[in-house]
């Protein structure tokens, strides 16, 4: 299974960007899908995650401004980011609890993309 992310770039503050991330391979169903950033010194964060049934959960920082969505169809994960903050900086990651075929529970990560919040 590969997560494959698209998306990131720079943008100004207060503008936007929106992620999406596909998994593709031998999937049998995607439980939790997520979204984590990462900058340089600090451990992996929590941004975003949406279950398969809509659930979602959000960092405090986030709530308000970003939105995850999924397409339980495509496979895919999306995170619109409004109202983007300098401190929004990082790299962003993909998670995907997947049952794959042969039918095992694993976890997978995306390569990242870089979201770069700057005037």
């Amino acid at each position: 299974v590969q997560l494959q992310a698209f998306g990131g770039g720079l943008v100004q503050p207060g503008g936007s960007l929106r992620l999406s991330c596909a998994a593709s391979g031998s999937i049998f169903a995607i439980n939790i899908m997520g979204w984590y950033c990462q900058v340089p010194g600090k451990q992996r964060e929590l941004v975003a995650t949406i279950t398969s049934d809509g659930s979602t959960n959000y960092a405090d920082s986030v709530k308000g401004r970003f939105t995850i969505s999924r397409d339980n169809a495509k496979n895919t994960v999306y995170l619109q980011m409004n109202s983007l903050k300098p401190e929004d900086t990082a790299v962003y990651y993909c998670n995907a609890e997947v049952i794959t075929v042969p039918i095992r529970n694993m976890d997978f990560w995306g390569k990242g993309t870089q979201v770069t919040v700057s005037s």
